[in-house]
């Protein structure tokens, strides 16, 4: 296995909001979230804390396969399931898929943390 791509981003969870806050579903979180994602950030107990880690997700996301949001890659590209364990993984169609295929990824790590006032994810790109 190569690493094809690696990137990290690390946001202030203010910036989305506050937990005196409910969730409001448009805007950002419309805009970066997949309708699935949505809908657990409406229902979430801390839903900003959630946006911000799919913000920071989808973010380094993007730095690992260099293209950045646009060039033909959506927020909507990206979505994160969870094995049974709880580990995050990252699924992805559209232009993100385009761009990883002609890269050769076939193989993706995503973690994600996030303590009181932060949220950080890195994503790493593989190819065979």
């Amino acid at each position: 296995m190569a690493i094809v791509g690696m990137g990290t981003d690390i946001v202030q969870i203010s910036r989305f909001g506050s937990s005196q806050e409910p969730a409001k579903p448009e805007g950002l979180a419309k805009k970066i979230l997949t309708p699935d994602e949505l809908a657990t950030y409406i229902n979430h107990a801390h839903p900003h804390r959630f946006l911000a880690k799919r913000f920071a997700v989808k973010e380094a996301a993007v730095k690992a396969l260099g293209t950045g949001i646009g060039h033909g890659v959506s927020w909507q590209n990206l979505w994160l399931t969870h094995t049974d364990k709880g580990q995050p993984q990252l699924q992805f169609s559209g232009g993100f898929a385009e761009y990883a295929a002609q890269l050769g990824v076939t193989h993706s790590h995503t973690s994600i943390s996030d303590e009181q006032a932060y949220a950080v994810a890195t994503v790493i790109l593989e190819a065979q």
